[in-house]
């Protein structure tokens, strides 16, 4: 059931595609239901041209015949396409699960909007049931961890926060060449706070939260898609 709402966010997705279009292409199950169905419309002659937002959608938009750029040669994208781990009523967002969200939040922000796809399970009242990946650089990580959960204290988060491991048990490792710490904090008060005190952290490069930055969600069900739109 989950799937089949993923691929109608997807196809709900492809009616803001224009001909001539520099789009993001997002990291995940629901974006990759997207490129799949992208690269449909550029078979049939569709041009656009993408920005990847990790090594695993480059190489199935390669696949797809999807041409592709970078941030340095097109530095200012229309639109990006990209799931969400959750999301709430103001289009806040964890995003990381994948360990993409460094390169998934700069070529958001290099885009005019940002349009989240995600099904259903994936909106929220509260933010913070799913663990918020912290990007960190590996030197002093343990350090910086503790700053971490110092600093979650402070607006009100406590729990577990845990490095992320990859399928061998070392230390995931990711697209540049930084650790992932999980934090599961069960609820997230004041997301907008959190995110801002995260990021003045030495050893932080980014965190999972997006906020202000997607402009809309296209939220499959089972028998199409919803558009969900920042409350005021």
């Amino acid at each position: 059931m989950s799937d089949a709402q993923k691929r109608h966010a997807a196809i709900r997705a492809l009616d803001f595609v224009e001909e001539g279009m520099k789009l993001g292409l997002g990291t995940g199950s629901t974006a990759e239901h997207f490129v799949r169905l992208l690269g449909e419309r550029v078979a049939d002659g569709l041009n656009v041209v993408g920005v990847p937002t990790s090594e695993r959608t480059a190489a199935l938009a390669e696949e797809l015949g999807i041409p592709l750029t970078n941030l340095d040669e097109t530095p200012e994208l229309d639109i990006t396409f990209d799931g969400a781990d959750e999301l709430d009523s103001q289009l806040r967002l964890i995003k990381g699960g994948g360990g993409a969200l460094l390169r998934e939040k700069i070529v958001a922000t290099a885009s005019k909007r940002m349009i989240v796809l995600a099904d259903a399970s994936k909106v929220v009242k509260t933010l913070g049931k799913f663990p918020l990946p912290v990007e960190v650089i590996p030197f002093g990580s343990r350090v910086t961890s503790m700053k971490i959960a110092e600093t979650a204290r402070a607006f009100g988060c406590e729990g577990p926060i845990e490095p992320r491991d990859d399928d061998y048990d070392v230390p995931f490792l990711t697209d540049s060449e930084n650790f992932i710490y999980d934090c599961q904090f069960g609820a997230i008060p004041d997301p907008d706070g959190l995110s801002r005190a995260l990021n003045l952290i030495p050893g932080v490069v980014d965190n999972g939260l997006f906020i202000s930055i997607a402009s809309l969600a296209i939220v499959g069900t089972d028998k199409g898609a919803d558009l969900i739109e920042p409350k005021p």
